[in-house]
């Protein structure tokens, strides 16, 4: 018998449940989706840096000579060293394909910074033709395996056939600098050829040694050091493009791990709380007949409990679906991870706190459903046959003054029915803010974004071409291209600060095409008495205006002291002066760029075998590269608007309804005295408009606090600066006041079904 009322409540509250299991579901599902999310890009990639033996550290040469084999085996000797290998990876453009490029690399040990072959054969050391090349870039660009491909730079032409397809940890994100947020694998790939081929062409030139090593990176700079017996440029794998921006998603993914699930499933438990409140409280009556027909409290509490755990299990098992699609969604090839990785494996898997996690959340949902019905069970069958009567409030003072007795009648309604019920309030006030907040956050981190690139990539590089060039250009072939392109140039020195790694950036700005953005987003000139400073930096260090900055450039025993002149936002973290500046203290130096206005094929045209040109960037090809990131952008943004108007379409529903069927007998009296379904529909879309309003008022601050924190704690390393247009303000407030009319609505519907003898036959 109770199985069959319990198929006949569930029916008959179907709404309720519905609405319950769908926020359990949203809330399970977001928090497993974003764990899955980062426990994924965990266990994916630390499996690929294993298979590939992806380094710990990369010792830098300083010296044009590079590392001699003695030099690698002095430092294989360190004490903690496993593995090493010498190794060189130089862009160069490839042959017949124009505007087309490859990071070409040499590693002479297959045990460190190495690949896996995902088509044709297997790598040999000694062939001297063999290339084993990026499988994307060669499926993005029509090359097959046995395809004869050639690459220069320097002046020398390295040629060879497609013995392999491979992928590489190395270029687990595969961009040719910094100034390029997403790989482009139709402009730019890798590819490895043999130590044999390599020195056969060029002699053996490997200014980088890469190192396994257990050592903490002090201890193991500091045994570089003595082993070469100077300050040498040390890079840890934490200051390695591939594995930093790699760890960097997966602790994105962990912090929203932790807070926008938290929300949801909060939401999730303050409307089982109220709902099954609610339930149990018009069950009043079935319980008090249950008892008087012999049922033991007990039992009764069993059957309303298994409402709550009905919910919990449906809920949870929907929402680990429902989770396990957005880790699909965004961990597959063709996934927004899968335009950023380029990895072999792409599995999902949970980390193993989630499963108690999960357990936990149906035991409590289960728990809320008993202590809802155990507090209706207390008494004697008499007392609980007694209906649920609505709890009388005292009027307020505010009642008591003239502007209360000018409002309409509709205010006063509304205005006492929320006093009464304040836990239906603040749920339908928390669902409407969670809206807001998501769709602020959504839309805000695109505009956000919009800003940074007009920024950094619009305003501070006004150029048109980047030429890099060789290390075999004289200062007679960098004056000759300044001068004939009217250009400006760039050094880039690495320095150490502090005991960290930074970039000395000196310019010499003629032409107005580097700009420095400070904190404001307004661009400042580079002085010739002091430095500018990377926000980062300033934050890192605590450094203010007028402060003393010292660095000390790799490679040599000299420290140099300028003084902080002004903040700038940067996409490094550097310290930059003026070439003047330079000189006057001393810093040796040597330009590495020239940033000019001429198009990037007159250039080609006219520099066509200049062995002083390394290659040359188009900055068109840079802002090509952002169409993949914002279509993985927007993707993400849409899945954040789907969830916040779903959030407020099941949370205001639900709580309409539950309003809807408290008032029951109040909406047959106003029927009984003369309101139209019309009025007494516009009493009801009236109250959820109030609460809209008032939960859009508090949300939208709310929501640019939380994208802010969001900003500075996810993506600090780009210096972005808040930005929120009107237009996300505006589609914010308007979508969430069409959600809440809407919801309204198919509520307000509901009064031309009360039926006004049944309704007010109902004992008091």
């Amino acid at each position: 018998m109770l199985f069959k009322k319990l198929l006949r409540t569930l029916k008959f509250y179907k709404a309720q449940f519905i609405s319950m299991i769908l926020m359990t579901a949203l809330g399970v599902g977001i928090f497993v989706g974003f764990n899955v999310e980062w426990k994924s890009i965990e266990d994916d990639t630390s499996y690929f840096y294993n298979l590939t033996g992806f380094a710990d550290y990369r010792v830098i040469s300083d010296d044009v000579s590079g590392y001699s084999a003695e030099d690698a085996e002095n430092v294989a000797k360190i004490d903690g060293v496993s593995e090493v290998s010498r190794y060189v990876s130089v862009n160069a453009a490839v042959s017949g394909k124009d505007n087309k490029s490859v990071s070409l690399t040499v590693t002479e040990n297959e045990k460190v910074s190495f690949f896996t072959v995902m088509k044709g054969e297997n790598y040999d050391a000694e062939s001297e033709e063999g290339v084993w090349l990026s499988d994307s870039f060669a499926e993005k660009n029509g090359i097959s395996l046995s395809d004869g491909i050639a690459f220069s730079f320097k002046g020398i032409t390295v040629s060879g056939v497609v013995k392999g397809l491979v992928k590489s940890s190395e270029y687990l994100i595969c961009v040719p600098d910094e100034t390029q947020l997403m790989p482009d694998f139709s402009q730019h790939g890798f590819a490895y050829v043999s130590p044999k081929l390599y020195e056969n062409v060029t002699g053996g030139y490997y200014p980088q040694i890469n190192v396994i090593s257990s050592l903490p990176s002090d201890e193991f700079k500091s045994a570089v050091n003595e082993t070469f017996g100077k300050r040498t440029l040390v890079l840890t794998k934490d200051e390695v493009v591939s594995f930093a921006e790699a760890q960097g998603e997966a602790t994105e993914g962990k912090t929203m791990a932790s807070v926008l699930p938290v929300v949801f499933l909060l939401i999730a438990i303050l409307t089982m709380v109220t709902t099954m409140h609610r339930i149990t409280a018009r069950e009043k009556t079935q319980i008090g007949t249950l008892k008087a027909l012999g049922f033991k409290d007990g039992k009764v509490a069993a059957h309303y409990t298994a409402f709550a755990l009905f919910v919990g299990v449906i809920g949870t098992v929907l929402g680990v679906a429902i989770g396990y699609f957005l880790g699909w969604f965004i961990m597959n090839p063709s996934g927004s991870m899968g335009t950023y990785f380029d990895m072999p494996n792409w599995s999902l898997s949970m980390p193993w706190f989630c499963y108690p996690v999960l357990v936990g959340i149906v035991a409590f949902l289960t728990l809320v459903g008993f202590l809802s019905v155990k507090n209706v069970l207390k008494g004697t069958a008499a007392e609980v046959l007694r209906p649920y009567t609505p709890k009388r409030i005292k009027s307020h003072a505010f009642e008591r003054t003239k502007m209360w007795r000018k409002r309409s009648f509709g205010f006063k309604w509304n205005a006492r029915d929320l006093i009464r019920h304040k836990t239906r309030a603040l749920m339908s006030l928390l669902g409407v803010v969670g809206c807001v907040v998501i769709l602020v956050g959504a839309m805000g981190m695109k505009d956000t974004m919009d800003g940074y690139i007009k920024v950094f990539y619009d305003g501070a590089m006004n150029y048109a071409s980047r030429v890099y060039l060789s290390e075999n250009a004289t200062d007679e072939d960098t004056d000759l291209l300044i001068s004939r392109y009217h250009g400006d140039a760039g050094a880039s020195v690495a320095v150490e600060v502090e005991g960290k790694t930074c970039s000395l950036e000196i310019y010499d700005i003629n032409g107005d095409f580097i700009r420095f953005p400070n904190e404001n987003n307004e661009y400042v000139k580079i002085s010739d008495d002091g430095a500018l400073i990377s926000m980062r930096v300033a934050k890192k260090y605590g450094i203010k205006k007028g402060d003393e900055v010292s660095f000390a450039p790799y490679g040599s025993d000299k420290t140099y002291t300028v003084r902080a002149v002004g903040f700038v936002r940067s996409m490094t973290e550097s310290v930059i002066i003026s070439a003047d500046y330079a000189e006057s203290i001393g810093v040796l130096y040597k330009f590495g760029s020239i940033y000019t206005n001429v198009e990037k094929s007159e250039i080609q045209t006219a520099e066509q075998g200049n062995s002083a040109i390394k290659s040359i960037q188009s900055k068109a090809d840079v802002m090509a590269s952002f169409d993949s990131f914002m279509v993985v952008m927007n993707e993400m943004i849409v899945l954040l608007i789907v969830i916040g108007v779903l959030l407020a379409i099941v949370v205001l529903y639900n709580l309409g309804v539950m309003g809807y069927t408290e008032r029951y007998r109040e909406m047959a009296t106003l029927k009984v005295v003369g309101f139209k379904n019309k009025r007494i529909g516009e009493l009801l879309v009236g109250q959820t408009l109030f609460t809209t309003v008032v939960g859009i008022i508090i949300g939208l601050p709310l929501g640019i606090g939380v994208l802010d924190i969001l900003i500075k704690a996810l993506a600090a390393e780009y210096e972005m600066g808040l930005c929120v247009g009107v237009l996300t303000f505006s589609v914010s407030i308007l979508v969430t006041l069409a959600v809440s009319l809407l919801v309204s609505l198919m509520v307000a519907r509901k009064n031309k079904k009360i039926d006004m003898v049944e309704a007010l036959k109902i004992a008091e």
